[in-house]
């Protein structure tokens, strides 16, 4: 796909903000026709700019608890490790990021107990050489 213009990026600026929103709001807001930000929306999704959509639900700040891992692994591979992790369904996203770090994992778990089991199991892997936690103690947006 071609860069970007002005007008998917104002499509996923929208999108952003409230991803279920219909079709005709969106041509409103960006200022084109329902059918031209439909085609739109459908290259944006077939290309793989947009790869879904998703439901991201605020943790509960009186329970719900949300950390960072980092993690340093031995493997050839960051997704390789990635597809390893996704069997925790509490992991809510994952990156493999520049500098030391090899991957940067965010987990949201239902409490403190359930978040330290998860990092206790991913650390016992034998390909982990490295796994540091930061626990969110705000989050703003």
């Amino acid at each position: 796909m071609s860069p970007l213009d002005q007008y998917d990026q104002g499509i996923i600026a929208a999108l952003r903000l409230d991803a279920r929103q219909s079709t005709s709001a969106l041509a409103r807001q960006v200022n084109l026709s329902r059918s031209a930000v439909a085609d739109r929306l459908k290259k944006l999704e077939q290309s793989g700019v947009i790869q879904g959509y998703r439901v991201s639900v605020r943790a509960s700040a009186a329970s719900d608890v949300s950390a960072y891992f980092e993690i340093e692994h031995n493997q050839k591979s960051c997704q390789l490790m990635a597809q390893k992790l996704r069997l925790y369904p509490e992991l809510q996203s994952c990156h493999g990021i520049s500098g030391q770090i090899d991957l940067l994992l965010l987990v949201r778990a239902p409490s403190m107990q359930r978040l330290h089991s998860i990092r206790e199991q991913i650390e016992s892997w034998d390909e982990v050489t490295k796994i540091t936690t930061h626990v969110v103690m705000n989050e703003w947006f």
